[in-house]
């Protein structure tokens, strides 16, 4: 069908990398060109280990899936006749331990706000539905364990 590819690069900096002492610094560089500083979080890694400042995995996750839901959302609002305006989140993801005690990404609330424009206004009812047909369709989504819900339009 189609890949999508990401370039990776890191390199030593820190005064010891077998004890830990070093930056996990590193920077994520897309097939468009755009390179994204990227770090662990610091609640992971402390600082001068990590940098804030970066994009860490756990963030970029839960944009992915916030992204991938938003898209796909318009994509589907489109098809059944209803226009956009503009479409805002403030997707939340929640790090917890599995039953072998490894941190993972469990859960991503969505929690969006759509504007639309035109005449046909959807009911609660039909914005449901496009949310789980959004949901549904999702390329990320379908490629996750991880429990997506939409806030005040999950079952």
């Amino acid at each position: 069908m189609s890949e999508h590819r990401a370039s990776i690069a890191w390199k030593l900096t820190g005064p010891n990398f077998r004890k830990g002492h070093f930056s996990r610094e590193h920077t994520w560089t897309f097939d468009g060109g755009v390179t994204v500083p990227a770090s662990p979080s610091t609640t992971v890694i402390p600082a001068p280990w990590s940098n804030p400042e970066g994009v860490d995995p756990e963030e970029a996750l839960v944009a992915s899936i916030a992204s991938c839901h938003m898209l796909t959302f318009l994509w589907v609002a489109a098809r059944q006749g209803f226009e956009i305006e503009s479409y805002a989140d403030e997707a939340v993801g929640v790090l917890t331990k599995n039953e072998r005690r490894i941190p993972w990404v469990s859960a991503v609330t969505l929690h969006p706000r759509v504007v639309y424009a035109g005449d046909k206004r959807p009911t609660h009812e039909e914005e449901a539905q496009l949310h789980h047909a959004a949901h549904d369709q999702c390329f990320i989504a379908n490629s996750v364990k991880t429990a997506i819900t939409v806030a005040g339009f999950s079952d």
